[in-house]
């Protein structure tokens, strides 16, 4: 099928079941849409026992659009410029040392924790990988998801410090994620899995890493000068949107072509550019066309990436030993996301006082989503353990977004309650 047909497929089955959501299931938007596009895809297997055959056409739909390179090529540059347009400056300042630190050093242990507990899970259940390989579904699971986290901060009515702690380190650990998922993949394929021929050294794995990252920070902050400096020198908003539009997929794109972290990039424009942007170089109709603009962007593409979270149900290979691995795999990485929080946070805490519930809350509310399946999906198909590592990444985000982010909200109010209370 043509692009253009795709794309309205797509769209229109979005659009349908958003109304379906709102009209009857009444569940947060993006959450109600992943169950009933799941519920649409058990319903196309039961039909097609019975000879139907609808499964077999959604099936080439999904696999023609091409779930991982939408997410990480299309979508994700969008939905990081969008939320980071809306992120206060001031505020992740004061919360800087803290993010910085759950977007690296969380992150990194996390990633070496999952690994190693999934590493002797797999092989006690009779299912046996090597350790680089359970080191990658660690690097792929570990980093919350900035679309799924923002998308709940919404309605979870968490305060201003905390708002500021999920979405920040969410936006951040992002890059930092894809970044190391990269380099792992680089060593798994040395080490037999099909992403390269010749090992990594340290010094040249650390020199990739520098170069992903530091080259994303300066990319992005000159970029966003670049526009910020188009834009101080008009006042058109249609023209303004435009120039933010062209940051934000032009950036990501250069990104691309020169081996830098895409993700970051596009996180530090949209911050600079809505912050020193909106003070400086924007009159208030300008700022509201360009907030108006970015929030349907990111509501429209949020809808479609849970409809088709849900939907990839029908193209996934799974079999009982991996959906059993993926249920082991739900409790270990909680168990690392706590453990990497609580290492933080007890570092930071000898600094600062943090809210009583701020580990749980950032545990719990650390919530996994399109951005992991999609590296997952990204895996050469020669890759000994992708099918395996896909199941178990689609089993963990479903439980992230259906059971936590449907309770990580009451979690949030009660501990909002009890440190009013004890304030």
């Amino acid at each position: 099928m043509e692009l253009f047909p795709l794309f309205s497929v797509a769209i229109v089955t979005a659009a349908v079941l958003s109304w379906v959501n709102h009209r009857f299931v009444k569940l947060p938007t993006t959450i109600g849409v992943m169950l009933i596009a799941m519920g649409m895809s058990l319903a196309l297997f039961a039909l097609d026992a019975l000879g139907l055959g609808l499964r077999e056409r959604v099936q080439d739909l999904l696999l023609e659009l091409d779930f991982g390179h939408f997410v990480l090529d299309v979508v994700l540059a969008f939905l990081l410029f969008a939320a980071a347009l809306h992120l206060e400056l001031d505020d992740l300042k004061n919360q800087g040392w803290i993010i910085a630190m759950l977007a690296t050093a969380g992150v990194l242990a996390s990633t070496l924790i999952v690994g190693t507990l999934v590493h002797l899970a797999l092989a006690a259940i009779g299912l046996p990988v090597p350790w680089l390989h359970a080191l990658l579904f660690g690097a792929l699971i570990s980093p919350t998801d900035p679309i799924a986290v923002l998308g709940i901060l919404k309605s979870a009515g968490a305060s201003r410090g905390l708002s500021t702690k999920m979405a920040g380190e969410s936006l951040f650990n992002d890059g930092i994620g894809v970044v190391a998922f990269t380099l792992i993949a680089m060593l798994a394929g040395a080490a037999g899995g099909g992403h390269g021929d010749a090992a990594l050294s340290l010094t040249e794995a650390a020199s990739i890493f520098a170069v992903e990252v530091g080259g994303a920070l300066v990319l992005g902050l000159a970029a966003g000068w670049i526009a910020f400096r188009m834009m101080r020198s008009v006042d058109a908003y249609s023209l303004e949107v435009l120039l933010s539009l062209a940051l934000a997929t032009g950036l990501y794109s250069l990104c691309t072509a020169l081996h830098a972290s895409g993700p970051l990039a596009v996180v530090v424009a949209g911050l600079f550019l809505g912050n020193h942007g909106r003070s400086f170089a924007m009159s208030p109709t300008t700022a509201q066309h360009i907030d108006t603009f970015w929030e349907l962007v990111d509501e429209i593409l949020n809808v479609l990436l849970f409809v088709l979270i849900g939907m990839e149900l029908l193209v996934l290979r799974f079999d009982g030993r991996w959906l059993l691995a993926g249920a082991v795999a739900v409790p270990l990485v909680l168990a690392a996301r706590l453990a990497s929080v609580w290492a933080v946070i007890r570092f930071r805490g000898r600094r600062r006082r943090f809210s009583p519930g701020t580990v749980q809350v950032l545990t719990w509310g650390g919530l996994r989503g399109g951005i992991s399946i999609a590296l997952a999906l990204s895996l050469a198909r020669e890759f000994p353990s992708r099918a395996l590592l896909v199941a178990m990444t689609y089993v963990v985000v479903i439980f992230s977004i259906a059971v936590q982010g449907l309770t990580v909200g009451r979690l949030i109010r009660r501990v909002e309650r009890r440190a009013a209370a004890a304030g």
